[in-house]
């Protein structure tokens, strides 16, 4: 490689300037050849320490020094800093210096500079995590994905790359059909990797990509503006092995290319702050892996719409409605196992009680929430329901009341709280809904919901047909997440109910099933939250602790993971958060069908504790609701053992028993997450209950 003043040999790992080797470092060689390889463009300063301390975090200031020694040895000019941006070789290519400026003089010119580009903008999902379980292991990993999947076919697509690093990828195109065509291509050659590679040796990558077609403005090579502002979002929003487009991306590309548009629903960009509605892209090798979710799994979820909240006051508050029916979409659009109308759909339509079955019917949902806002002064008053479109039958309500002194805090409460109630109502009538239809046409949802209808039926014929229903849903659906998830907590209520089926390999199961729900959907947070539950039984505590944040990252209103976190935080003796958190589940599903499973949580809670009488309380109140629960059984025989009441845990014991014969103290403490010394404490009740060991 051969510059206006000095010249790079690779092969050689040498520099010489004016016809003499010059004396460089390893780490100054790496910087140059870096910044060389890249003379077109800026070099970020996080680009250049990725390039040259690959999998070690190391100081700013180290890389300076290496600046600073290149610039001593070839000439203070030669590299420009700038300001807020990194660094650039001034020094053009001998070949190309002096054809630069003859044809293309414009380059030279003041003019502020504007294009209509495809900007691309992705990361590696969970980079920091796979840093610190073993830096060098996804250094390499991100070294052959950036050489064999990201700048393999940029030259081919057009693509022009800015920035380059596990935590910011930015490239230009030309064409908005050449970014999604190079898009799917990346996503694909990532899956291979991952099918060719031993996870035990090389960390599995995945991107989340974002794709915007926008104006731009271009200031020393960097790109500003609506375009890359619009991408940022987009990959903020996607999940793993998704590509998130916008509707102007995705008009651009249609019937252009192989592959299918998947609505997401309208989506606020935070940073150009504009809504707009999104596609998840889903290409045709990518189908066949099970990537993305396919345009017929909206078959899969109940459909919703949000109608506009009717003002009882002045045009001038109208602003108030529209701001919580927006926060409703938006908070119900977290849900995946609900198809909701977008925003965009609704503002046209009013709440009349004698249209709201032809606006159903327009809109083809199954379910309305509609709703009124009362104002006096600053006080709020605010009325929601959740009602069956066909009969105009109500299945839930409830009236909040607020004030406009911190209203969009209000707002946000009041969208979490409808987000959470909607969702077990949905899924009850959906329940319902199913038994009318024939075994003969049940699809993959069907068989989910009939699934659904006897989970927790523990001991019974329709707990047994459970797992065959949610089999059944993966047979006739295979990427379908969601039956994948409900699949694998039936697994594990075998396994840790201690029922006479359940297999040795069951608890297996379980965590195969579950992760492959959150392979096939990333971004459902239910799913993600049973997979957590799933790490916490194989006792990876840490690792679920982190898929919960990611649940409730993605769907701050999914009582599921709130509820799912607490029973880690509680076998880790963490009880006072794990309480704080089941309490927020509570708040925002009271009407759950895991209520006796919550409120097991929090006795286990106050068990680890050594708040007995609370512990009993609340195992007495589970029991209660569903009396063949063991997991509230055990905890309850050691709590009566600790409040003194010995003949009641004898006797509870032995309905324990009574149900599973083959019970052992030491079986249950291998296979319990609970740890010690908490783990001990409820060994020796149950053993002092008479249980065998």
């Amino acid at each position: 490689m051969v510059f206006e003043n000095f010249e790079i040999r690779v092969a050689e790992r040498t520099v010489w300037v004016q016809g003499e080797a010059a004396a460089l470092g390893a780490r100054a060689f790496d910087v140059l050849l870096a910044l060389a390889e890249r003379c077109d463009r800026v070099v970020s300063k996080a680009e250049l320490l990725d390039l040259a301390w690959p999998g070690l975090v190391v100081e700013e200031n180290n890389l300076t020094v290496q600046v600073s020694t290149l610039r001593r040895v070839l000439g203070h000019s030669t590299i420009a800093t700038v300001t807020g941006r990194g660094y650039r070789l001034t020094a053009a290519p001998r070949s190309v210096a002096a054809a630069v400026v003859a044809a293309e003089p414009w380059r030279l010119s003041d003019r502020l500079e504007r294009r209509l580009v495809a900007i691309v903008q992705a990361d590696v999902a969970g980079w920091v995590r796979l840093v610190a379980a073993n830096s060098r292991l996804a250094a390499g990993a991100w070294r052959r994905a950036r050489t064999e999947c990201v700048e393999h076919s940029l030259a081919r697509f057009g693509g022009r790359p800015i920035e380059l690093t596990p935590e910011r990828l930015q490239i230009e195109f030309a064409s908005a059909v050449d970014a999604v065509a190079w898009s799917l291509e990346l996503q694909s050659r990532l899956s291979e990797h991952r099918r060719a590679a031993s996870t035990d040796q090389d960390p599995a990558l995945r991107m989340r990509v974002g794709l915007a077609v926008d104006d731009v403005i271009v200031d020393d090579g960097k790109l500003v503006g609506d375009g890359v502002n619009v991408a940022a979002d987009l990959q903020q929003a996607a999940g793993p092995d998704e590509v998130l487009v916008t509707q102007k991306v995705r008009d651009f590309v249609l019937n252009k290319l192989d592959a299918s548009f998947v609505p997401v629903g309208e989506r606020l960009m935070r940073r150009a702050q504009r809504p707009m509605q999104l596609f998840r892209v889903d290409g045709v090798d990518r189908a066949a892996a099970g990537a993305l979710v396919r345009p017929g799994s909206l078959a899969r979820t109940a459909s919703i719409a949000v109608l506009p909240f009717a003002c009882d006051g002045p045009d001038t508050d109208a602003y108030l409605g529209h701001g919580i029916t927006e926060e409703i979409i938006d908070a119900l659009s977290l849900n995946r196992a609900l198809f909701v109308i977008a925003h965009s759909s609704t503002p046209q339509l009013r709440l009349r009680d004698a249209d709201l079955g032809t606006v159903a019917d327009e809109l083809g949902v199954r379910y309305l929430v509609i709703g009124t806002v009362q104002r006096a002064g600053s006080r709020l008053r605010i009325r929601a329901s959740l009602m069956v479109s066909a009969d105009q039958r109500i299945l839930w309500q409830q009236r909040f009341e607020g004030s406009t002194s911190d209203l969009f805090g209000f707002q946000a409460e009041i969208a979490a709280n409808v987000a959470a109630a909607t969702a077990p109502h949905v899924q009850d009538e959906e329940v319902v809904r199913s038994r009318r239809r024939s075994p003969s046409s049940w699809d993959a949802y069907d068989c989910v919901l009939r699934g659904l209808a006897g989970l927790y039926r523990l001991g019974t014929p329709e707990f047994d047909s459970a797992g065959a229903m949610f089999q059944r849903a993966i047979g006739l659906d295979p990427g379908y997440a969601q039956a994948h998830a409900h699949l694998a907590w039936w697994y594990s209520m075998c396994q840790f109910e201690g029922r006479p089926r359940a297999a040795e390999d069951w608890q297996q199961l379980a965590l195969d099933h579950a992760m492959e729900a959150v392979r096939l959907d990333g971004r459902d947070a239910w799913a993600l939250s049973v997979a957590g539950y799933m790490l916490t039984l194989h006792k990876q505590h840490d690792q679920a602790l982190d898929m919960f944040d990611q649940a409730l990252g993605i769907n701050p209103s999914c009582a599921a993971a709130w509820a799912r976190s607490a029973a880690t935080l509680s076998y880790l003796g963490r009880s006072d958060a794990s309480i704080e958190r089941l309490q927020r589940a509570m708040r925002l599903s009271p009407f759950d069908q895991h209520m006796f499973w919550f409120q097991t949580i929090c006795g286990g809670a106050c068990f680890v504790a050594k708040r007995y009488d609370e512990a009993a309380g609340w195992l007495g109140k589970a029991l209660r609701l569903n009396p063949r629960f063991n997991g509230a059984r055990r905890v309850q025989i050691a709590t009566l053992v600790r409040t003194g009441e010995i003949d009641e845990a004898r006797a509870l014991a032995q309905e324990l028993l009574a149900e599973c014969p083959d019970f052992s103290v030491a079986r249950f403490g291998r296979l319990s997450p609970m740890q010690p010394p908490y783990l001990a404490d409820l060994l020796q009740g149950l053993r002092e209950a008479g249980l065998p060991d």
